[in-house]
């Protein structure tokens, strides 16, 4: 009698694991919308900061792009049954991951060498906002790099195939949302400073 009540439990999580995950998402959009919105608001009113982006975010911006690849061909590989091979892109967008946390922390790095801070008495709206900003998206990064050490792990003790693969899914899904979302915030900042 215990199959039934699990398989009915399996049936309704997968049923509803991708709503949530694009509620979260939907949330995460009012979020960053809402801050992008305060930041033109803030602009218009004067005494902004116009400074050069540093190359390390230009940088992160091309390892995230190539990491949305990475995961694409984690999931085709999946698709087709070779996990062995998925599980190889999984752990290079893994990478690729750590790589863009690295590349925006040697970003602010430099920012600060050019006076630029998130607080103190030398802040100014526009290195706080944008300081704000890039780190919210990568404590977001975190909760995806999380997702993509599990995926790496189901995929090598082969819990994913062709027909089942909805964990991986959805953190293909999370993982390219976070891309656009850089994308997004790399293009809105670039213009609101130059």
């Amino acid at each position: 009698m215990s199959t039934p009540i699990i398989n009915e439990k399996e049936s309704i999580r997968k049923k509803t694991a991708m709503p949530m995950l694009v509620l979260g998402i939907g949330s995460m959009v009012m979020l960053f919308a809402g801050l992008t919105s305060a930041i033109v608001v803030r602009h218009a009113e004067g005494n902004w900061l116009k400074f050069d982006m540093p190359i390390s975010f230009y940088i992160s911006t091309a390892v995230i792009l190539l990491s949305s690849l990475t995961m694409n061909n984690a999931v085709s590989f999946t698709k087709k049954g070779n996990t062995k091979k998925a599980t190889v892109f999984i752990i290079a967008t893994f990478v690729f991951g750590i790589s863009f946390a690295c590349w925006q922390i040697s970003g602010w790095s430099n920012l600060n060498s050019q006076n630029i801070y998130f607080t103190g008495r030398t802040a100014n709206a526009a290195g706080s906002f944008f300081f704000m900003l890039t780190w919210l998206h990568l404590m977001h990064m975190v909760g995806g790099l999380i997702s993509l050490l599990v995926s790496a792990y189901n995929s090598s003790k082969n819990k994913y195939s062709a027909q089942n693969y909805l964990g991986l899914k959805l953190t293909a899904v999370f993982w390219h949302f976070l891309g656009v979302l850089w994308v997004y915030l790399f293009l809105f900042l670039n213009y609101m400073n130059g």
